[in-house]
């Protein structure tokens, strides 16, 4: 496994996360076709506009993607300039730790210093300027001792459907371009509030949203996972002592499966700020630059609704469009006429054998419909 360096001169690889079902982007995505590679918001997908944006970064292409057997093939073919060796195929889905720390023990037997960035494939970023800008902050921080860094979104509404970082207090800035860009340590993790407790966070001021984007060396992240995930650890040492050898792909597929299915908030990051206390090791920098997950048909919507033209937020994806009396409505039904009349906040999702009909505030429960096909046997659909 090999990494780049960035213009900071730290070495650098960045491992992008490809295996989600995006469920709740039903009917779109599917098993084989998920939220990641597909076109939601432009002419790319979405993992070719994440491994897009990371290319001012680095020197050399030293990208990494973790998915699924699933989209395996798919990633290939829409990221020629990865070679395939550097795309792995999870066997099994085991969430974001097993990932994130079989990248971690793969690199640490090249050299341990390097900084590992993880980076979801579905999210979208409005400034990527400044994306860059904290990106090298970030690296610069992690690379300054035992350090682990997440970036933290500054929230905007009271949103359930994010995890959330309890910011403690400001240290030293990390300086970049000549800019110094804030630093404050972490007190706590809270995974997807109620929405009481999501008002009583945006109103303290003193939180942000996890945006799932880390970063830390080699060695912080595998002996993190020694110290807090200990079952899972001498898998994923195996597994990496077997790369680039003719047994790999058979100790990948015999050893990974099993580990434990945990994401890596829960088996790093929350163990790490345990009972509130500020742990010394944790930081966070401010993710201004725009960010959305795109974590469901409303989320989507109102980034559509935000960067387009449209009449009365009606976001209508079709071959033509009569509205009436309508508004703030999500359509998706190429090449028919969508007529609205009299309707507001809908969601309607048109494929060739499915058709979605919700409200913005029910899209948040869309995967509960892969999971009711599931049970019904129609793994067609699914």
């Amino acid at each position: 496994m090999s990494s780049g360096t960035t213009k900071n001169h730290h070495p650098f690889a960045a491992v992008v996360l490809a295996g989600g079902s995006g469920t709740r982007f039903w009917p779109r995505s599917r098993r084989t076709r998920a939220k990641q590679v597909l076109q939601l918001d432009g002419e790319r997908s979405m993992i070719q506009q994440t491994v897009a944006r990371l290319e001012d970064v680095m020197t050399d292409d030293s990208v990494w993607v973790i998915t699924n057997d699933l989209l395996c093939g798919t990633i290939e073919e829409q990221l020629p300039e990865i070679p395939r060796e550097r795309i792995l195929c999870e066997p099994e889905a085991r969430n974001t730790a097993p990932a994130c720390a079989l990248a971690a023990f793969l690199l640490e037997r090249e050299d341990p210093q390097t900084v590992i960035g993880i980076f979801p494939s579905d999210h979208t970023i409005g400034d990527v300027a400044r994306f860059h800008m904290i990106l090298r902050a970030a690296i610069k921080l992690a690379s300054s001792g035992a350090k682990m860094v997440v970036l933290g979104v500054p929230p905007t509404r009271d949103e359930t459907g994010y995890g959330y970082i309890e910011l403690g207090a400001a240290v030293t800035p990390t300086t970049v371009g000549g800019e110094a860009i804030p630093v404050r340590r972490v007190r706590r993790f809270t995974e997807k509030p109620d929405r009481a407790r999501a008002r009583a966070f945006l109103r303290s001021g003193n939180y942000a949203w996890n945006s799932g984007m880390f970063l830390w060396s080699a060695k912080t992240l595998a002996d993190a996972i020694r110290e807090h995930a200990a079952e899972m650890a001498p898998l994923l040492e195996k597994i990496a002592a077997a790369w680039r050898t003719p047994e790999f792909e058979q100790v990948y597929r015999e050893l990974y499966p099993q580990c434990e299915s945990i994401s890596i908030d829960y088996a790093v990051m929350e163990p790490r700020s345990a009972k509130g206390e500020v742990a010394s090791d944790l930081y966070c920098l401010p993710a201004d630059f725009a960010w959305n997950d795109l974590g469901s048909w409303a989320a989507l919507h109102e980034f559509l609704a935000e960067n387009h033209e449209c009449q009365n937020q009606n976001v209508i994806e079709s071959g033509s469009k009569v509205q009436i009396d309508s508004s703030g409505c999500y359509v998706f039904a190429p090449g028919k006429t969508v007529a609205l009349v009299g309707v507001k906040d809908i969601v309607a999702v048109e494929t060739d054998d499915a058709l979605l009909i919700t409200t913005r505030e029910g899209s948040q429960d869309v995967g509960k419909v892969v999971k009711e096909l599931k049970s019904l046997g129609r793994t067609d659909l699914i």
